[in-house]
């Protein structure tokens, strides 16, 4: 088995520490607020974001899957109950490496697929709920980078657009910074 690299634990543990950020920037007033991402308000992309946390983890550390990420209800304290689930996923990608089968709730995908699934799932709705509670976004260009990378490599073009589970591409000019371009990619319009 290959071992996971510094580089990607060091990119994971640094878009979940920025996510777990956001998520506690957000107030109780603005729960019911909109998102960038059309089909969550705050309160429905908090409990997302959470939710599936809980299903990369029990992935990522080979456990039973802890039940429907769609039926999940996040508390008072979002990032603290995001905080150790998300220490867990990094430890889980550094003791087990990448390089392996990975459970999740849709069935078994290579590692790869699923580490870089978790990094795209944290800096793009990082991104949503920052904007959407007006935080500044805390995400690096080399994170944006590397994660735009990751994503153009994990996300073909059929499965974004019109009825499909993923947005269509948003163009953004060539000069934009790397989390706006990951942004655009991911099918949402960058603020800057």
């Amino acid at each position: 088995m290959t071992e996971t690299t510094t580089t990607e634990i060091d990119l994971l543990d640094g878009v979940l520490a920025k996510t777990t950020a956001v998520l506690a920037g957000v107030t109780p007033e603005q729960r019911a607020l909109p998102t960038p991402c059309p089909e969550f308000d705050v309160q429905a992309l908090l409990n997302h974001i959470v939710g599936w946390a809980r299903v990369f983890d029990a992935g990522t550390n080979d456990r039973e899957m802890p039940g429907d990420p769609e039926s999940y209800e996040v508390g008072d304290d979002a990032a603290a109950e995001f905080e150790p689930v998300a220490r867990s996923i990094v430890a889980g990608w550094a003791e087990h490496g990448i390089d392996r089968e990975v459970r999740t709730s849709g069935g078994a995908s290579p590692g790869e697929m699923v580490f870089n699934m978790t990094v795209m799932e944290y800096l793009t709705h990082g991104w949503d709920l920052a904007t959407a509670t007006g935080q500044p976004i805390p995400y690096t260009e080399a994170e944006g980078a590397a994660v735009l990378e990751r994503a153009r490599a994990t996300l073909p073009p059929e499965y974004q657009g019109d009825g499909m589970p993923f947005a269509a591409i948003v163009p953004v000019p060539a000069d934009a910074s790397s989390v706006d371009r990951l942004i655009g990619f991911m099918g949402r319009q960058p603020s800057s």
